[in-house]
């Protein structure tokens, strides 16, 4: 630490007695230690909260194995997309391929003279698990599988699905189609979180089709009050996979669970992921008074603009720790306009305990300018030049300390605190 010269000597005294303080006083802010993840016996595992994005638990989350029918969770978000932008109707009829008849495995039990509409085919895919159902879609949809397998991974990149790439629309075992545990858990929190009212197929235990009724086959449906959702899989290959999504007091997990040995075995051990969720997290939404911040302008019409969350903001938090949750906005120093609404400013970290510990750091999301600040004149740009000069020049032994002390920042980079 190093103070500047020319301090004063009151002012050397006042800091030493405070350094001196808070070497002797013990800190209650640390950070509340989090939970020791589950005992999940699979080959990968992960689970997310599908308010807040954040991942509360893992085991080898970006391993890219063989998705088998989770595959179709990505089918599905790309016919519920259609759906909401009017390029797809719930009551259009489907003409049934060759392939679509004769592709095996979990179906429908289509076959070219049966003309299934597309609402027909969504719960066919949701509760079925059809492999004729999901050829169907896909060939109605981008008239051909391999067409719509480059949809599906366009939409992948544009969820943050880094771990996946698709060859087909059912999840049939072919080289170069994987996925991960961490990827499935996106795409399942995507689909509750985008398409509402559609996610609730996921929750329907049985459907009759032509007079065929076949069961859902997650067991989470049955033995897990909470639980609605989402998709199981299974191939030789693949193991027992699933993707199970519940919803307790406000807070909704979604785990997803790779190469289990059983049915059984797969519904228990997304139940123990999920469980352990609610048991030891929480999940909260910040009040607008304790995320929001206004930050000074430089060269502007206005001295001063207004930040706010780029989006809605949630934050998961161990159980206990709720009153050591605070929040730091980090931004490039000096802000200078002009200054676009909705322009990315800074971030804001979540953090639990101590916020000079990166460790600490829990969550992180952009802050935008709630408001369009314009450039100022020439007379007023040369004026804030000439203070935004003498700030640096008098610079305060106080701010050196304080500048010095935020060790993970760059030198154009300050903390605002609360």
């Amino acid at each position: 630490m190093v103070i500047k010269t020319g301090i004063s000597r009151f002012t050397q005294t006042a800091l030493t007695l405070l350094m001196t303080l808070m070497v002797l006083l013990p800190c209650s802010s640390q950070a509340a230690a989090w939970p020791d993840s589950p005992k999940i016996n699979a080959k990968s595992w992960a689970m997310i909260d599908a308010r807040s994005g954040q991942v509360v638990a893992s085991h080898n989350a970006d391993l890219q194995l063989p998705p088998a029918s989770l595959t179709k969770m990505m089918t599905l978000y790309l016919a519920f997309e259609a759906l909401k932008q009017g390029r797809l109707q719930l009551g259009t009829k489907v003409s049934v391929s060759k392939k679509s008849w004769k592709i095996g495995g979990s179906t429908m039990f289509l076959e070219p003279r049966i003309h299934p509409t597309i609402g027909n085919l969504l719960h066919g895919i949701a509760t079925y698990s059809g492999n004729d159902a999901c050829i169907a879609l896909a060939e109605h949809m981008e008239g051909s599988e391999e067409i719509f397998a480059e949809r599906m991974n366009a939409k992948a990149r544009e969820l943050g699905m880094l771990h996946s790439h698709f060859v087909n629309a059912t999840g049939f075992p072919v080289d170069g189609h994987y996925s991960s545990a961490g990827d499935m858990a996106i795409l399942g929190a995507a689909l509750w979180r985008d398409y509402p009212e559609k996610y609730k197929l996921f929750s329907e235990k049985d459907f009759t089709f032509k007079g065929r009724r076949q069961p859902n086959r997650n067991r989470l449906l049955w033995t897990m009050a909470e639980a609605d959702g989402i998709k199981t899989g299974h191939t030789q290959e693949a193991g027992y996979c699933l993707v199970g999504s519940a919803e307790k007091a406000g807070t909704r997990f979604v785990g997803a669970v790779f190469g289990t040995k059983s049915d059984r075995a797969r519904a228990q051990e997304t139940r123990t992921l999920l469980r352990y969720g609610f048991n030891h997290f929480v999940t909260q939404r910040p009040a607008e008074r304790d995320i929001r911040r206004e930050v000074e302008i430089f060269e502007g019409s206005e001295n001063h603009v207004w930040l706010k969350p780029a989006s809605e903001v949630w934050v998961t938090i161990p159980k206990g720790s709720e009153s050591k949750l605070s929040f730091h906005l980090r931004y490039n120093d000096p802000l200078k306009a002009p200054i676009r609404k909705g322009q990315k400013l800074g971030v804001i970290n979540a953090v639990i305990g101590e916020k000079n510990d990166p460790k600490n750091i829990i969550l992180s999301f952009p802050m935008v300018a709630a408001r369009a600040v314009e450039q100022a004149s020439w007379i007023s740009r040369q004026w804030d030049g000439m203070r935004l000069w003498l700030r640096d020049f008098s610079s305060d032994a106080i701010d050196s300390v304080s500048k010095e002390t935020t060790e993970d920042t760059t030198p154009t980079t300050v903390e605002k605190q609360p």
